[in-house]
């Protein structure tokens, strides 16, 4: 283990580090692949990204950025992945003059993700950032501009955009087919214990709100095709001596469209519950479970049934994101679709603290 630390600590290229190589592939050529690294090797990137990463086209695992020297020759057995696309979080900055790698995949806690996405874009990398974006409005600026600056390409994690029958609802909210849009009710969660880890903690990007809320959130914005005017929330703790630093394990929340529409949400880390609900002047559907990594799955008031599909959503979400880049094609979650998603969490988080102050949302 010292060995693969000091092995870590060392590696680096032949190149000038103030020089970014270009990329090894042809934009466009589709019999090429983008590589990517995963930055963290948690349970989401253990569990779902890489095995996800076996069944792309556009898009493979070619390095892994760890702070765990002990994961190092599990993932490269299992995957195959060469002494030189192996960095740590100090030596990431070295990336920039590794060929294989095109893409940084930032997978850590959300407290961590400016800090490794800044560095990644810094390096000349293209970044993938699991959302929540980040913990600030500001800090998901300061990814933006990062990128913006080096001139690489920004997608946030959302792979409920890149699914089947949410891309349904995306698509009704701009041809109205049940008529005008009136309201949308959304809810997430599950119920956490002890074994929660940085997920209890406020300063982490812990509680409900943080780490869930951008679900019913973004869903709601989906759901409209709209962007909130304004919110008021309220914060409930259930068992509050498992959450630290203000982290709230319920946070109900109401915003206020442009139209006259308006949406109720719950996120929660006290029960499990899953779904989206939007009413509208002549009809109203659902999807229940909205964001489950599968099963995604819903009804309409006129009897139609929109069927899961029997598909990888961080597979497809990571080949539309690869062809966006091999095309020079918008992303489908963007950057400011992060940031606009944790203005309303920050907002949330202030209405709760003082008593459901009714808070106007900036327009982005």
């Amino acid at each position: 283990m010292k060995n693969r630390r000091s092995f870590l600590k060392t590696t680096g290229l032949a190149l000038a580090a103030s020089t970014l190589p270009l990329p090894h592939f042809a934009y466009g050529n589709p019999q090429m692949k983008l590589g990517v690294a995963l930055l963290g090797l948690g349970g989401y990137a253990t569990n779902n990204l890489a095995p996800a990463l076996m069944q792309t086209k556009h898009i493979e695992l070619r390095g892994i950025v760890t702070g765990s020297p002990e994961k190092i020759p599990v993932w490269q057995e299992k995957y195959g992945i060469k002494d030189q696309n192996i960095y740590s979080y100090e030596t990431l900055p070295e990336i920039a003059n590794n060929e294989d790698i095109d893409v940084v995949y930032i997978v850590t806690p959300t407290f961590l993700h400016k800090k490794y996405a800044v560095m990644a874009a810094n390096a000349g990398k293209h970044v993938f950032c699991e959302k929540p974006m980040a913990m600030t409005v500001s800090e998901c600026q300061e990814i933006i501009d990062a990128c913006k600056k080096n001139n690489v390409r920004l997608a946030i994690g959302y792979r409920m955009q890149h699914e089947q029958n949410t891309q349904t609802i995306i698509n009704w909210a701009e041809i109205n087919p049940y008529g005008a849009l009136q309201n949308v009710h959304t809810e997430a969660g599950f119920r956490i214990g002890s074994s929660g880890g940085w997920r209890l903690d406020g300063a982490k990007g812990g509680g409900a709100i943080y780490d869930m809320g951008v679900y019913p959130i973004n869903a709601m914005r989906y759901a409209t095709g709209l962007e909130p005017i304004s919110l008021t929330a309220s914060h409930e703790t259930q068992r509050p001596n498992l959450f630290l630093n203000g982290a709230p394990e319920i946070t109900y929340f109401d915003l206020e469209f442009p139209n006259g529409i308006t949406a109720k949400g719950r996120v929660t880390y006290a029960d499990n519950v899953n779904f989206l609900k939007v009413n509208c002047a002549d009809g109203n559907y659902e999807l229940a479970p909205f964001q489950s990594y599968n099963g995604v799955s819903g009804s309409t008031s006129d009897g139609k049934y929109l069927a899961p599909c029997e598909c990888n959503q961080q597979a497809i979400q990571m080949d539309d994101d690869a062809l966006a880049i091999m095309n020079d094609k918008p992303m489908i979650a963007p950057g400011i679709e992060g940031l606009r998603d944790i203005q309303i969490v920050e907002a949330a988080l202030a209405s709760g603290r003082n008593n459901g102050e009714r808070i106007a949302l900036k327009q982005y």
